[in-house]
């Protein structure tokens, strides 16, 4: 690892006064709990000159809600506090499922929200010190012709990584927004549109984060009445693991029939994969196991699997059908 020098700022303004302009994002970088980028470090992917050490800044390290059952939760908020949160696992289940499953419990006490929505990618060329690859400078995504067990299944190109990320899908399917801080002012992003496909910009980009801003809340508003939610994962090893595939999903079903419908995919695309059209499937629909399939079957309809992960396809409907009739029922 590149020696750096550890600056330790004490509040939100002295944080952003450091941030580094455009050009320099590279030689600066910001740190919370640390669990993906001292990896990186250590692999020498990334190599800054310093590193801004968030977690002695106050307050966000905070979950709170209001009186309507609005949730705001801090950037330095870590994944054990989530798990453990009695509001979340009461009212937002598919948030406090969904940080149960990350990692072991060593890492849910040090990893941070902000950190997991903000991870980077876990394909193997990309971590691989030896392949300049695509999303580190090269010119080619080395995963398409090569070992893409693992790869997207959805949204890829030029570019095949899935998006890390347990947190991310989950949030989404709540609805929630981020707040992106900078020198002088702030901006609110629904979280679904924080994350970037690779066609759509900058490949060596996951989100929509520029120079000079931090996330530091997350903005959940309160569910509609009757609102249930689940988290599905499904990883290689029975031990801590990212996922193959991961189903995010919510509902509300009265008077027998399905009146509103989410559902956001983990580990399949290089975001977190909001299927609109499967959601559609399901409005209006009963709540049985026919109108389950047809969303599963419209969710993985676009799907263009690569030659070692197509697997994910059967893997991704059964998951889905698995979420849905758990909160239907």
């Amino acid at each position: 690892m590149k020696a750096f020098e550890l600056i330790r700022p004490t509040s939100l303004e002295q944080a952003l006064d450091l941030l580094p302009k455009p050009a320099e994002r590279e030689r600066v970088r910001v740190v919370a709990g640390g669990q993906d980028l001292y990896t990186e470090m250590k692999d020498r992917i990334v190599e800054p000159d310093q590193l801004i050490d968030l977690k002695r800044l106050p307050g966000l390290d905070r979950i709170e809600v209001d009186a309507a059952g609005n949730v705001t939760i801090g950037a330095l908020v870590t994944i054990a506090a989530l798990s453990e949160h009695a509001h979340l696992r009461s009212k937002l289940t598919v948030i406090s499922e969904a940080a149960d499953s990350i990692a072991s419990l060593q890492i849910r006490n040090v990893g941070t929200v902000g950190g997991n929505l903000n991870q980077r990618p876990r394909c193997w060329y990309y971590r691989h010190v030896g392949a300049h690859c695509l999303k580190k400078g090269g010119t080619v995504c080395f995963s398409k012709e090569g070992f893409n067990k693992y790869n997207a299944i959805l949204g890829g190109g030029p570019s095949y990584i899935v998006h890390p990320s347990d947190l991310a899908p989950a949030l989404i399917c709540a609805g929630a927004q981020v707040v992106l801080a900078k020198k002088g002012s702030s901006r609110s992003v629904l979280l679904e549109k924080y994350f970037t496909l690779p066609s759509e910009g900058d490949p060596l980009r996951e989100t929509v984060l520029e120079a000079g801003e931090i996330l530091t809340h997350v903005n959940i508003p309160a569910p509609s009445p009757g609102w249930r939610s689940t988290y599905i994962k499904f990883k290689e090893r029975g031990s801590f693991d990212f996922a193959l595939s991961a189903v995010a999903a919510g509902v509300v079903a009265t008077g027998g029939l399905v009146r509103a419908a989410n559902l956001v995919l983990g580990g399949v695309a290089p975001i977190p994969w909001r299927s609109a059209s499967g959601e559609a499937k399901l409005v209006g629909q009963k709540p049985d196991t026919a109108a389950f399939r047809e969303a599963a079957k419209e969710a993985l309809r676009r799907a263009e699997p690569l030659s070692d992960n197509e697997y994910k396809v059967a893997l991704t409907k059964n998951l889905i059908e698995r979420a849905f009739s758990r909160i239907s029922s």
